[in-house]
């Protein structure tokens, strides 16, 4: 018996934001995922996948941006990420960068008062020096500290000065006494629109954002706070159905895929428990930065999830890519269109080579 959604107290409002994912036409290919989850899945064990960022629009017609993507000319990166990606050998492409979709579809680039980082990684900072200097950067708590000076200054810092010169550098506080579901909020625009989430755990000064599209539907931007939907789920809110449909290993068949397919992956017995939980490698060879920290932000996360009225977009997540709209189109309609019952269980297309049909 399913759990009931816990209730998230979001505080009520009626302003609402506008928001369009955007694909940033960022593709990364041929990363180990070992060192992100764990246990290994048969058949899964490389990420090929997309990078989203999100264009939330305030009535009062300002707007941000949330993540940026891979930036176009990767060959620019900081040299310390430059070569971690040729010594890795994964394949990374972007053709477009997002200013670029912006300013291609009617948005004024330099109408963006801030461009929000969900976190430091060089496939969520895409290039903010494509943008005017009355766009800050916003960056979650510990970051200025960790990661300032950037390069050149620094020779070994992953982040280039040219991210943040000669614009606002905003750090946030998550000082405002505010709670969304277990996650210390800070209302952005103060009229609870749009939130942003202390989720660290993954990275020094990770954060996630909650956009309220409508009076009750919001969209959760999660950033890198898991990066598999096999992280979320199954939980105790969601136990994995005993038919699902769209069925997630043939995508064009009307017919529905029995759940019994997966119960030979179950972490425990009663299938309560998400197939993945986050790797925790010798000598810090795994990937978060924090490994209870990024339980314990998964969580929470799981708790948003769990709500029928919460649409949850995780960076990366290429199980996404053929059911929401991106930009220009928007996402507020979400709750009308069914993305969410039609991309909660795609995740498990990635377990075709585990199972036995």
């Amino acid at each position: 018996m399913a759990q009931p959604a816990p209730d998230l107290k979001i505080p009520s409002s009626t302003t609402t934001v506008s928001v369009r994912i955007i694909d940033t036409t960022s593709r990364i290919s041929g990363i180990p995922l070992a060192p992100f989850v764990t246990p290994e899945i048969k058949g899964f064990t490389e990420l090929d996948i997309p990078a989203f960022s999100f264009l939330i629009e305030h009535p009062s017609n300002r707007k941000l941006l949330f993540d940026l993507g891979v930036r176009k000319d990767k060959e620019n990166l900081a040299p310390k990420i430059k070569d971690r990606l040729e010594t890795g050998g994964w394949k990374v492409e972007t053709r477009q960068g997002v200013r670029e979709q912006l300013e291609a579809n009617g948005v004024k680039g330099s109408e963006v008062e801030g461009i929000v980082w969900s976190h430091w990684h060089w496939d969520h900072t895409g290039d903010p020096s494509t943008f005017d200097s009355s766009t800050a950067l916003i960056v979650g708590p510990g970051f200025k500290d960790a990661f300032t000076p950037g390069y050149p200054a620094k020779q070994d810092s992953p982040i280039r000065e040219s991210d943040y010169e000669g614009r606002e550098l905003r750090e946030i506080a998550f000082n405002q006494g505010l709670k969304i579901g277990r996650f210390n909020a800070f209302d952005y625009f103060g009229d609870g629109s749009f939130y942003l989430l202390d989720s660290p755990g993954h990275a020094i000064g990770h954060m996630c954002g909650l956009a309220r599209v409508t009076a009750n539907n919001f969209i959760f931007m999660g950033g890198d706070s898991c990066h598999h939907g096999g992280e979320l789920r199954p939980s105790k809110y969601l136990p994995l159905p005993s038919s699902i449909s769209p069925n997630p290993l043939h995508p064009s068949s009307s017919a529905p895929c029995p759940g019994s397919l997966f119960e030979p992956l179950y972490r425990d017995d009663d299938g309560t428990k998400p197939f993945y939980a986050i790797a925790r490698l010798p000598d810090g060879k795994g990937v978060a930065h924090d490994e209870d920290e990024a339980e314990e932000t998964i969580g929470k996360v799981i708790e948003a999830d769990a709500n029928d009225e919460v649409l949850v977009v995780m960076a990366h997540d290429d199980s996404l890519l053929d059911v929401v709209d991106f930009f220009p189109k928007y996402a507020n309609d979400f709750k009308h269109k069914g993305w969410v019952e039609k991309g909660r269980w795609l995740f498990l297309k990635d377990f075709k080579g585990a199972v036995k049909e």
